[in-house]
């Protein structure tokens, strides 16, 4: 599926890059030196090249190939082509005519739009190509893709006109709210900047009405080597790698009149400003405070001692707020304040408030956030914060460090993207670490201080509010709102004070349990344990992560055992108890307790389990312990903690109705729990149902019996190392040799042909959600031949409603499955589109379905399938989180072990025949139900 996204996300290893800021300057100076694991070099006609070996997946590497062309670029007439020309990289090149490209990566096993993707954002477009390399021609044909992609588009005129369609229904889907809001700001905030009227998708008129010759154009102009690279990490062979790159892009060439490729920003006004927008589908009144500055780099070792200093800032000051938010009274529902990146050349320094309803609330809501930001600039910060801030930050630099030798591909090609598009320092983990460990200690509260007091300034201050349409006279001007902010200043602040803690994590002594047996199964490599409380444990030791165990428990029970009249208390219990801390510490005092250690602990209590997540780094694996034994015996009741969680659940929920999306949602729960009081959205009236005392009794009451529950470890341990430690605490939970079963609160799906229609939302756009159900009989067969059925109707409706018909964006298939408390499955088709499209295409998807019921799948579909799962399954099975989910799903469901074993050849017994017969049994349309979100102009209302 190709994607329009405006920003990158940043993978595992950039979390040493960070953005840099105003500190000291740092002995070292110059560029750092590339990674020298990265094999890099630049051809005659400016292309440049990354490869690396790794072998995290084995088998497999990352193939990118990068452009410095986004739709800044675009002229007037141009406006979306830059996203449009990445659409048609999957339509068509010399050696993959039309749709031949996406046909051939699915029979290698690559999945179109979780694998094979792209983005466009307003400076760069950027392909990946994830791949098997234990296929020498797909590694070949894939660097002929990416060839193809550089300069050898066929862009027909009839596929380009075939594609308008496809990608106006997506910038369909981009309508609303949002949109509406941000063409209003936007031109505002970036002080008349280019990048204010260049928004990727770009704009309806030119999308239609575009010449295929303007498309070309701009291919032929900006798609040129020198603002192009590869970026192949994985299972290579990097001599040949670089051989063949060299054979395969010597060639392209420049043209001849080249247009200058001007790198555009934002000019500082020094002048402030207040924008103001409303709409009637805003759910809440949002301010921010945005404080420009001119963008700055990371390219030297000063740089990098820079980006250490922010990101401390940062931490420091989401401790503030985070305990601003616990207070029993907080004065807004969410507030925050950071330095980070805007784009169009500018970090800011931003102060967010989510406002409770009501001129009052914002006033208090936005002069409690200022204040905050006001007392860091003046007084500064603690050695305290700063001290736990450096702690966190080296723990988890380490920890990324310690996996140095486990890092995915896909975290080397994400830093090296940086290094090619924005010139962003890329020295490797090793100098990184070496930097760290040097600069870290160094970094003063003195220049701290400094740079808080430095980026909150008076000028370039833009305040951006973002109002629901019915509360928009309740929205201040900027004569109110300056006042608000004098008289803030004119207050007599105090500096930030903290009441230190130093009591022991849990009040009472523990007794540890014994293991009173023990099973091995050499071949699954898993040991079973049993504690003399009652516990059961699993346990999976692996070697596929160095630093990482995950640890997954559950019992019976759940909220089914409590009447509708406690369900809202029972529901909410494990996330308010969560919420309160434990034992000794309350929720700022354990997180300052946990400083610098790597671990989570969450208790949760669903429907029918009551359950506890969690990992840690080894080290901290008895902490992570301790604190499990604690959420089981010493949970805390924290009533003005409560009440702070209450109060501002309840504001969330004031304008939800306006949210068409969230109408719909609730919509759709509501009708398929046959309108049971558990199944139904979200409300104050529910929120009003939870009582505090209730809620605390029903946590303990579910976790007060051990007994019945089974623990899964998962990752880097020794099994007679981590024994003592197991029985030392989970032996130790409290046991009172209770069977509890989870009830059948008798809660199905309606049967029958039922159709719901939602009309809300003002935008010409519609979505729709077609629901299979039924009666289920579980079990892996039929859970492969589920999910087969699911990819061979995914790709025909991808092919029909959005290739040939040209109705949607992204059609999409999906199933579910449970065993209990009766076997039932669900199966969904969903999509949207233009209101006056609807019937057509639901007719269309439900024509695909009953081929598929009459004459089955095409072969080459379900090799497609075959493939494609075969290839997933063959990396995921060497994850952790893939054995914790599996072993988990297993003892849940009474499954043996072993069944894994089982996958492969079942897989290979995946055939049209068996798909069909899968489709008669489930998408007969006896039970079908047909939910349509349509806007409200459609309905007269």
């Amino acid at each position: 599926m190709k994607i329009y996204r405006t920003f990158k996300r940043q993978e595992l290893l950039t979390i040493l890059l960070l953005w840099a800021g105003g500190l000291s300057s740092f002995a070292q100076t110059g560029p750092m030196q590339l990674d020298p694991a990265v094999r890099t070099g630049k051809l005659a006609n400016g292309f440049t090249y990354y490869i690396r070996h790794n072998t995290e997946p084995k088998n497999r590497a990352v193939f990118y190939l990068a452009n410095k062309v986004g739709s800044i670029l675009e002229t007037e007439q141009q406006r979306g082509l830059a996203h449009f020309l990445e659409h048609m990289s999957f339509n068509g090149t010399a050696h993959f005519p039309k749709n031949r490209l996406i046909d051939y990566l699915q029979k290698a096993g690559v999945r179109f739009g979780a694998d094979i993707n792209a983005y466009t954002s307003f400076d760069e477009t950027v392909y990946q190509l994830p791949l098997p390399t234990d296929d020498p021609e797909i590694v070949k044909n894939g660097l002929q893709i990416l060839r193809d992609w550089a300069q050898d588009l066929t862009l027909e005129t009839s596929e380009i006109d075939k594609e308008r369609g496809v990608i106006l229904e997506e910038k369909r889907l981009g309508k609303g709210a949002k949109e509406r809001m941000q063409n209003e700001y936007f031109p505002k905030l970036l002080n008349g900047s280019k990048y204010a009227s260049r928004m990727p998708i770009g704009t309806d008129e030119v999308l239609k009405t575009f010449s295929p010759d303007t498309l070309r154009s701009f291919y032929k102009d900006w798609y040129r080597p020198d603002l192009q690279a590869v970026i192949i990490v994985g299972d290579i062979d990097v001599d040949a790698m670089e051989r063949e790159i060299r054979a395969k892009f010597s060639d392209l060439k420049n043209p001849i009149h080249e247009k200058q490729r001007i790198k555009y920003s934002g000019t500082l006004s020094g002048k402030n400003q207040v924008i103001a927008v409303s709409d009637k589908e805003m759910t809440a009144t949002i301010v921010q405070v945005m404080v420009k500055h001119t963008a700055s780099e990371l390219k030297t070792a000063e740089d990098f001692r820079l980006s250490i200093g922010r990101s401390l800032v940062n931490q420091m000051l989401a401790g503030r707020y985070n305990e601003l938010s616990r207070k029993p009274e907080p004065e807004f529902l969410q507030g925050s304040a950071s330095i980070g990146p805007l784009f169009a050349g500018f970090d800011v320094f931003a102060v967010n408030v989510i406002s409770k309803p009501g001129r009052d609330n914002l006033e208090k809501g936005f002069k409690s956030v200022w204040r905050e930001s006001l007392r860091a600039k003046k007084f500064g910060f603690t050695q305290g914060e700063l001290s736990r801030a450096k702690m966190n930050y080296n723990s988890r630099i380490e920890a990324v460090y310690k996996e140095k030798d486990k890092m995915p591909s896909q975290s080397y090609v994400d830093a090296y993207l940086q290094h090619f598009l924005k010139g962003q320092a890329t020295p490797g983990l090793e100098a990184e670490n070496r930097l760290i460990k040097e600069l870290l200690p160094g970094i003063s509260l003195q220049e701290l201080n400094s740079l808080a007091k430095n980026y909150i300034k008076d000028t370039d201050r833009d305040i951006l509010i973002m109002s629901p349409d019915k509360d928009k006279t309740e929205v201040p001007d900027e004569a109110t709102l300056n006042q608000w902010i004098a008289s803030v200043e004119s207050e007599t602040l105090t500096p930030y004070t903290e009441e230190a803690n130093s009591k022991s994590l849990l009040a009472g002594k523990r007794t540890g349990g014994k293991i009173i047996s023990e099973k091995k199964d050499i071949k699954m490599g898993f040991t079973s344990l049993k504690l003399s409380n009652g516990v059961s444990i699993v346990l999976k030791p692996t070697q596929y992560k160095t630093n990482e165990i995950s640890f997954s428990g559950f019992s019976s029970g759940g909220s089914s055992l409590y009447p509708d009249a406690d369900y809202q208390s029972a529901a909410n219990s494990s996330a308010l108890i969560n919420g309160f801390g434990v034992g000794n510490y309350n929720a700022t005092d354990l997180g300052r307790f946990l400083t610098g250690r790597n671990l989570s602990v969450r208790t949760g209590i669903s429907e029918r389990n009551q359950t506890v997540t969690g990992y840690a780094v080894p080290q901290d694996l008895p902490m992570a312990m301790e604190l499990l034994y604690g959420y089981f015996t010493e949970p805390r009741k924290d009533r003005a903690q409560f009440e702070s969680i209450i109060t501002r659940s309840k504001a969330s929920l004031a304008n939800r109705g306006d949210d068409p999306g969230s109408v719909f949602q609730d919509t759709i729960s509501a009708v398929m729990g046959g309108n049971n009081i558990r199944r139904t959205g979200p409300s104050i009236a529910k929120i009003e149902q939870i009582n505090l005392d209730r809620a605390y009794e029903i946590y303990k009451e579910r976790f007060a019996d051990a007994g019945g529950f089974t623990f899964t470890f998962v990752g880097s341990f020794n099994v007679d190392s981590i024994k003592p430690l197991l029985a030392e605490y989970l032996g130790a939970l409290p046991s009172t040799n209770k069977t509890v079963r989870a009830k059948d609160l008798n809660i199905a799906i309606p049967s029958g042909q039922i159709s719901k229609t939602v009309y809300k939302g003002s935008e010409p756009k519609a979505t729709v959600e077609l629901i299979f159900s039924g009666p289920y009989e579980y079990n892996l067969k039929n859970n492969i031949s589920l999910s087969a059925l699911k990819e061979v109707l995914s790709i025909r409706l991808t092919e029909r409603l959005r290739e040939e018909e040209g109705g949607v964006y992204s059609p999409s298939a999906s199933y579910s499955v449970g065993k209990f408390p009766k076997p039932t499955y669900t199966f969904g088709i969903s999509f949207g589109c233009s209101p006056e499209n609807v019937d057509k295409l639901i007719a269309s998807a439900l024509d695909e379905v009953k081929k598929l019921r009459t004459e089955g799948p095409p072969i080459v579909n379900v090799e497609k399938f075959v493939a494609e799962e075969r290839r997933q399954w063959e990396t995921s099975v060497n994850t952790n989180s893939y054995w914790l989910n599996y072993l988990t799903n297993c003892l849940q469901t009474g499954e043996n072990f072993d069944v894994n074993n089982s996958y492969s050849s079942l897989l290979g017994k995946i055939t049209p025949d068996n798909i069909k017969a899968t489709a008669n049994k489930y998408l007969s349309g006896d039970n079908l139900i047909k939910f349509i979100l349509l806007p409200s102009v459609n309905s007269g209302k």
